[in-house]
């Protein structure tokens, strides 16, 4: 596989998704409910479609797993991972921090991410092997030692019903400990924000493939640590993930097990 083909496609898709999101802030014709607090916009819906588009033009054998319009079948080899807009309701509120997010797996391993923010046109890209980038020039993680010294990010899920206390645990002694903490609302974005030394660790559980698989691998191109709270390996199909610049990776394990005091 060509993965600086793919990596062309990936990017040419979330610019065509992009430019369905523009078009649409603050001019939305319909804003339904996945869940309480969970939306999906006819934005969400133009994006994914224009980027299935892109990448059916391109790799009309591949399968195509996307948040809003769910698997299009093809070589289980070959997956796409769609995000057409993380930060909806950022985006219903017209608050400017939203991504489109998108992974490119083979077999089980994420092999080229691409996040693009629309509003700030930053253009985040990871390639395995090759490094991560902002538009174009490379990235680095932070280089912090000390979580004293850190500025955190974390998000939560849509449900807070299960796991709310173990989550408000965790919250708050990540708080005490940190120089600060900030829940911006897209996680593929924090995980950008990581990669390129804006925050030194991030965490969040209850996540969708297509939520963090191309950050995760924008963290570890860029030379940062990513696993489950555990300390076990995240991947594609990562749910809980705990993301970090390395050197702070060990004390945010400490104060993410929950009933540590």
């Amino acid at each position: 596989m060509d993965l600086d083909q793919v990596m062309h496609t990936a990017v040419r898709a979330a610019y065509r998704g992009s430019n369905e999101l523009r078009s649409r802030l603050g001019n939305l014709t319909t804003i339904g409910k996945k869940g309480p607090s969970d939306l999906v916009t006819d934005a969400d819906i133009a994006s994914e479609t224009e980027i299935i588009g892109a990448i059916r033009a391109s790799y009309p054998d591949h399968t195509i797993v996307a948040e809003e319009s769910g698997v299009r079948n093809g070589s289980a080899a070959c997956r796409w991972l769609v995000d057409p807009l993380d930060g909806t309701v950022n985006y219903a509120h017209q608050v400017p921090f939203y991504a489109v997010s998108i992974a490119f797996a083979a077999g089980n391993d994420v092999r080229v991410g691409v996040v693009l923010n629309p509003v700030s046109g930053e253009l985040f890209t990871a390639q395995a092997g090759a490094g991560a980038r902002l538009n174009g020039l490379p990235i680095r993680v932070s280089p912090e030692t000390r979580v004293s010294e850190s500025l955190l990010a974390t998000g939560f899920p849509y449900d807070l019903g299960h796991g709310f206390d173990a989550r408000g645990e965790r919250f708050l002694r990540c708080l005490k400990a940190a120089r600060g903490i900030r829940r911006l609302g897209s996680a593929a974005l924090d995980l950008c924000y990581v990669a390129c030394g804006r925050f030194a660790g991030y965490w969040e559980d209850h996540l969708q493939p297509w939520d963090s698989a191309a950050g995760i691998l924008m963290v570890r191109e860029a030379g940062g640590t990513v696993t489950d709270f555990s300390n076990r390996p995240s991947g594609a199909e990562a749910c809980e993930v705990l993301a970090t610049n390395g050197h702070i990776h060990r004390d945010m394990l400490i104060f993410l097990e929950v009933g540590n005091n």
